[in-house]
């Protein structure tokens, strides 16, 4: 659910975060890694790149598309057709990948966080209209763009204007039930409700305790706090997201977890007050800091945990079961589930970036993109 996620900072030198608390949250993620490293074979590698710090794919219409935040850094297209050949090809065009600063945005993309496939099968991009990390939306940046798959034809644009797209915000990802459209903002903590027919977009639990990223809930990975500064742990408000099979829920949370849920009743109803709205949310899931999330049409979730380099599922029931851990999966984020039932992994090694390291890329070359079986399981618990 599968980054990034406009990203709040915090000053923490001003605060001390309670010891007490970061060793019940860091007991936590211990408890959903229980199972011992296993580096499993079950990793096929689908595509390699140096240009592009993918986050984010969708497999429609035949193809495979990925994409990657302009704030990373890379040379390639915000948005990409991944050929027969492996390469890159810009996608619907190469006007569509041609913005620059000071250029018009509406027709172009700015830095793209997600894809995803509508379930009528058309293609929806994620615009943030943010260029730069920690930044805010250019004018006519952040939007959404629905694409034929098959065709390259864009079909719609809906921009989401600087009441919806505030400064501050991150318009992270998307999901989809009926007529309407859920999206997560990781800037500015808040859930975006989109009319898919009207393309009227509204804010609602913003900055809500459900939507808003914890101090005491860190990202852990290599064993270090993921920082964007001295003593400024990286915090993600709203970013994964799914929906219920029967569309009765929208399941969400900050990256760092919890996942709460609330009904899409009432999120669809714009007559619902903020008060109403926020006494609705109810605890879901305690989940760690994930990279994204998939979920089948069973209700059960995957997502891939960022501690442990590994991919785990969420049953119906509540249980939890590892199914794979391997090194090569750093920061796994969006994942995909393709017809086929395998589960598509961008590995972008966001916390490798300049931004976490005074300006020092630690990134592995070249990124990888792998599918796994989520079927098979490699894990077996502690003799």
């Amino acid at each position: 659910m599968g980054l990034m996620k406009q990203i709040r900072r915090q000053d923490f030198s001003k605060r001390t975060l309670h010891k007490s608390a970061i060793a019940a949250f860091m007991a936590l993620v211990a408890a959903c890694a229980h199972l011992e490293p296993v580096h499993a074979q079950n990793i096929r590698i689908e595509a390699t790149t140096k240009s592009m710090d993918w986050n984010a794919v969708a497999l429609a219409g035949g193809h495979v598309f990925v994409a990657g935040p302009r704030w990373t850094g890379f040379s390639g297209p915000a948005v990409g057709l991944l050929t027969k050949s492996k390469e890159i090809e810009p996608f619907p065009d190469a006007a569509w990948n041609g913005w620059k600063p000071g250029q018009d945005a509406t027709h172009r993309f700015v830095s793209v966080n997600a894809l995803h496939v509508a379930p009528d099968g058309m293609l929806w991009v994620v615009d943030t209209g943010t260029p730069s990390f920690g930044g805010s939306p250019v004018s006519a940046g952040a939007k959404l763009v629905r694409i034929d798959p098959a065709t390259g034809h864009v079909l719609r644009i809906y921009p989401l204007g600087p009441e919806i797209a505030q400064a501050g915000s991150y318009i992270d990802d998307i999901r989809f039930n009926g007529t309407h459209a859920y999206l997560t903002d990781a800037g500015k903590a808040a859930l975006i409700v989109l009319d898919i027919r009207t393309g009227h977009a509204r804010r609602v639990l913003d900055n809500d305790v459900s939507t808003r990223a914890r101090t005491d809930r860190l990202i852990v990975m290599d064993g270090h706090v993921v920082k964007t500064g001295p003593h400024q742990p990286l915090l993600v408000n709203a970013d994964p997201l799914e929906v219920s099979p029967d569309g009765k829920w929208l399941y969400f949370g900050p990256l760092e977890g919890p996942w709460s849920r609330v009904p899409t009743a009432l999120l669809d109803d714009s007559n619902v007050s903020s008060t109403d709205l926020s006494a609705a949310v109810q605890p879901w899931s305690d989940l760690p800091p994930i990279g994204g999330s998939a979920m089948d049409t069973a209700g059960n979730l995957y997502f891939t945990n960022l501690r442990d380099n590994g991919v785990y599922r969420r049953d119906v029931s509540g249980k939890i079961t590892r199914l794979i851990s391997d090194l090569r999966l750093h920061w796994a984020d969006a994942p995909c589930l393709a017809s086929d039932g395998r589960l598509w992994l961008p590995i972008a090694q966001l916390d490798r970036l300049p931004q976490f390291h005074q300006g020092q890329a630690r990134s592995h070359q070249p990124f990888l993109m792998v599918s796994i079986d989520p079927h098979v399981t490699h894990t077996r618990d502690k003799p």
